[in-house]
């Protein structure tokens, strides 16, 4: 159903992008400031870059985002897989950025890439994931990137 949803708005979205702003959720300060910079050089809109739940999900609920770049392994009880969980009840694609991706991720998120990756692989999927939203052809995956949308 959830991605019925995505897959319903990418639609109405037809050739326009799909995401343009972007909630990065990151603890880890060098890679959160190396997502910002490859984003914004590639034209995204950073609605915030946090580094916990609680932080995350007053961004989301205050809307404007299109996508949530979340690691799974956050500092405190809550986890980037809690942070999903909220996305998904808003209706917003997740794409987990982590070393180890979680069995449960492939219900609560659009893809994973792996850590440690390249900044044009950030970007690469982003690409894949927002053309997969708009239902249009599909860039090559990038290294270390599953999606998890299904093929149309």
């Amino acid at each position: 159903m959830f991605f019925g949803l995505l897959k319903e708005a990418g639609a109405r979205l037809s050739r326009r992008k799909a995401i343009r702003t972007v909630l990065v959720v990151e603890d880890e300060a060098l890679v959160a400031f190396d997502n910002e910079h490859a984003l914004a050089q590639a034209g995204y809109r950073i609605a915030a870059t946090v580094d916990d739940h609680d932080h995350a999900v007053r961004v989301m609920d205050g809307g404007g985002v299109d996508l949530v770049i979340a690691d799974v392994a956050l500092h405190g009880e809550k986890t980037g897989i809690d942070v999903a969980r909220h996305a998904a009840a808003l209706g917003l694609p997740v794409l987990f950025v982590t070393g180890r991706c979680p069995i449960e991720a492939q219900a609560l998120a659009v893809g994973c890439l792996a850590k440690p990756y390249a900044p044009r692989d950030l970007i690469a999927a982003i690409g894949v994931i927002d053309a997969a939203l708009r239902g249009a052809r599909r860039p090559k995956l990038p290294p270390g990137f599953s999606l998890f949308l299904p093929a149309d």
